[in-house]
């Protein structure tokens, strides 16, 4: 797990000093008001807040790859939930990329998290502080049985379920993402009769040792794209069922037609972006 986790976030860095994206390389955020501009996979941020690096509940995870700006609206979530954890479950929240200095496209890692606001939180819950070491080469921990398609018991913790809980009971949340099989741990968790903020509880592969949280537009961006609202229901039904790993299917035979994929629309920066990246 070490050798894993070590070749994992050594290869992360190095890709993204290499093969670094023009947002990668402005110098910080812009003075401007703030403002989340176009949709999650495809925007800016304007007037970004930095997440400090020391705050109560949290540490920030890979701060040299300077991914913890936000909007402020962000900033103020991650800090409030992080103190909640504090208070009420003894923990520190482990906190992964935000966005960058003017948001938009990272070399690796993230096709979203251009609009300040989407936070990656980790479900390692470090009950004693990391070192700085530890916080630049940072170990995950999956809660997830990937082969077997089910929770980790000895891993999943109560204390996961408050947290992804009251995060998503927050207003502000629009979509929370996990690994399905995370999802299905959470419906069977919630007893109580309100079961709404299940359904901002989305299931997207790869979320098995992170969870990640997408906030709404907020009033004041004018011109953010919001996500169609999540499906009515608390989704812990057929369309939870729909994840599950299907039988193999048979061979391909050699000589049958392999129809080519059709290439993907390439996405046009919005032109409110244009400055930002423009000006450094």
């Amino acid at each position: 797990m070490m050798r894993l986790s070590l070749s994992f976030c050594l290869s992360f860095l190095f890709s993204a000093s290499l093969y670094a994206t023009p947002w990668e390389q402005v110098s910080g955020p812009t003075n401007n008001p703030s403002s989340s501009i176009g949709s999650y996979a495809n925007g800016c941020l304007d007037g970004a807040s930095p997440l400090p690096l020391n705050g109560i509940g949290y540490q920030v995870l890979r701060s040299k790859t300077k991914r913890y700006y936000g909007h402020p609206h962000t900033i103020s979530f991650v800090e409030e939930l992080a103190k909640q954890a504090n208070h009420d479950l003894n923990t520190t929240l482990l906190i992964g990329d935000l966005s960058l200095a003017r948001g938009g496209r990272f070399s690796s890692g993230h096709t979203s998290h251009q609009t300040g606001l989407d936070i990656d939180i980790w479900l390692r819950l470090a009950d004693e502080p990391l070192s700085y070491n530890e916080l630049q080469l940072p170990k995950p921990i999956s809660v997830v049985d990937l082969k077997k398609y089910k929770i980790l018991e000895h891993r999943w913790e109560d204390r996961h379920f408050e947290i992804i809980r009251s995060a998503a009971q927050n207003e502000d949340v629009a979509r929370i993402f996990v690994h399905p099989v995370i999802k299905e741990q959470l419906c069977k968790q919630e007893n109580a009769s309100e079961r709404n903020w299940l359904r901002k509880v989305r299931p997207w592969w790869g979320h098995h040792y992170h969870f990640h949280v997408r906030l709404s537009c907020p009033t004041s961006s004018a011109n953010c794209v919001d996500q169609a609202p999540p499906p009515a229901g608390d989704g812990c039904g057929a369309e939870l069922a729909s994840w599950k790993p299907k039988a193999t299917p048979p061979p391909v035979k050699k000589n049958a037609t392999k129809i080519p994929p059709k290439p993907k629309k390439r996405k046009i920066i919005p032109s409110r972006c244009l400055p930002l990246i423009t000006k450094r």
